[in-house]
């Protein structure tokens, strides 16, 4: 029996392997282990008691703990509970004994990756452990996405490193060091404000306000008081002057989201204070003169407003000076995992948590198109942060409306449909209802775990892009 941890596996399939460590005080088991694990390309070092294992987790890096649930002095659960405390990044997966299932389940709620039951058969082990080792692809994958977060060329808090977001920073880049105004154009939830913030804050008037103005959410009646400020008196409820929004900018930035919904007859006045570069408040005769920077930003067709006579086109040439058109989500998905590991990031810190993405769930979201753009993947994260069950975020923890592929839609009540369908459909929710977990949505189901393995398996690859 060996118990100094030395023996070393195969390295032909893997040019950086990982390293596994079996914890199993029966002779035939751990050697099964880890002949199972050297013909998997993986290196193996081996212990028959918890204390033997935790001397070879402080003197070696270890990838993936395999361990027997009873194995002495103190315990695979006890075991668990010190690796997560103290080696949050290695996988955990635990032996257990047929009949003492809860324990595994236990297990995997307390952090651990996975289990196999004994006595098992060679290629569901093999499998666990090839699990294993993509998981820490991931995660390692998802490191290297944080640290291109770091040091990714960008502005402010956009993010993202494809051609069309690089051509949006090299945009950014030039206006800033200049005045003239510039038309942000792109659909709800792309990041208009934050190409505009980072247009000011990258420029000489950094120091200086930055005044947002949603023109959507401004009153009709009250649209021109805000913008342009008023005089004691200038109508009932005017109990003092007021300031406007355009003045109070001073030699900084008036940023007019959603510009396209400013009212036909508040267009012209606008025009009148970017050409004479003076604002005369609601009813004042003295004009007061500005120095401010505007710039502006819709969802709407601009050119289509102006052919049907919905925007003013001398207006319209006034503001488009220069353009910045933001790409749609669906139209640079190579961003999506660098996305979802900075909204996880700032979620995990939020909230205490360390939460990573399973690669199942990673692809769906690639395959979505996402038509509330970054602001609806951020939100999706977000629901997944504060309602996943474990350590590791899959398909259940997302909205509804990721639960399904891109050929497929969420049924309509009464709605037949066929059974395969059906049966996605119920075994995707269990999934959800479960928290992720597997066993738990197996029973729900009366299926065994290995059909429900090899369901999700097949979704999986039906989801994958071509």
């Amino acid at each position: 029996m060996s118990t100094n941890g030395t023996e070393m596996g195969s390295v032909a399939e893997r040019p950086i392997p990982a390293t596994v460590l079996i914890v199993e005080d029966e002779d035939a088991t751990r050697s099964l282990c880890r002949d199972v694990a050297a013909e998997s390309g993986l290196r193996t070092r081996t212990a028959s008691t918890t204390e033997q294992a935790l001397e070879i987790l402080d003197q070696y890096p270890i990838d993936i703990v395999l361990t027997d649930l009873r194995v002495p002095e103190i315990g695979g659960i006890e075991l668990l509970k010190r690796i997560r405390a103290t080696y949050p990044q290695t996988a955990v997966i635990v032996l257990t004994q047929y009949g003492t299932i809860e324990s595994a389940v236990e297990a995997t709620r307390m952090g651990a990756a996975d289990y196999v039951t004994k006595p098992f058969h060679i290629p569901e082990l093999r499998g666990k452990l090839d699990r294993a080792v993509r998981a820490l692809e991931i995660n390692q994958e998802n490191r290297v996405l944080r640290e291109q977060l770091r040091t990714r060329p960008g502005f402010g808090g956009l993010i993202g490193v494809s051609a069309k977001m690089q051509r949006v920073y090299r945009l950014i880049e030039k206006v800033s060091q200049h005045n003239y105004p510039v038309l942000i154009l792109g659909e709800s939830g792309t990041g208009k404000e934050l190409v505009a913030r980072s247009i000011h804050f990258s420029g000489s008037r950094v120091k200086k306000p930055f005044v947002p103005v949603d023109c959507s959410s401004l009153v009709p009646t009250l649209i021109e008081s805000e913008l342009f400020g008023y005089i004691k008196g200038a109508f009932t409820g005017a109990t003092h002057s007021k300031m406007g929004l355009m003045e109070s900018a001073g030699s900084g930035t008036l940023f007019l989201d959603e510009i396209g919904d400013l009212p036909i007859d508040l267009q012209a006045k606008l025009l009148r204070v970017l050409q004479e570069r003076e604002v005369k408040p609601v009813g004042s005769t003295e004009r007061v003169s500005i120095s401010t920077r505007v710039i502006a930003a819709t969802n709407r067709d601009l050119e289509a407003a102006v052919r049907q006579g919905q925007f003013r086109q001398d207006l319209f040439f006034r503001l488009n000076v220069v353009q910045i058109k933001l790409p749609s989500l669906r139209a640079r998905k190579s961003d999506i995992p660098l996305l979802v590991n900075s909204f996880l990031e700032k979620f995990n810190e939020s909230q205490g948590a360390l939460r990573t993405i399973s690669e199942d769930a990673m692809t769906r979201l690639l395959t979505y198109d996402w038509p509330g753009n970054v602001r609806e993947l951020e939100n999706a994260v977000e629901r997944a942060v504060a309602l996943g069950s474990g350590p590791i975020l899959h398909v259940g923890d997302f909205p509804s409306n990721l639960q399904y592929g891109p050929s497929e839609r969420a049924p309509q009540n009464d709605e037949l449909l066929p059974l395969e369908q059906l049966e996605r459909r119920a075994i995707l929710r269990a999934l959800r209802e479960s928290g992720g977990d597997k066993l738990a949505a197996a029973r729900v189901l009366g299926i065994g775990k290995t059909t429900l393995y090899r369901k999700l398996k097949q979704y999986d690859s039906e989801a994958l892009p071509n």
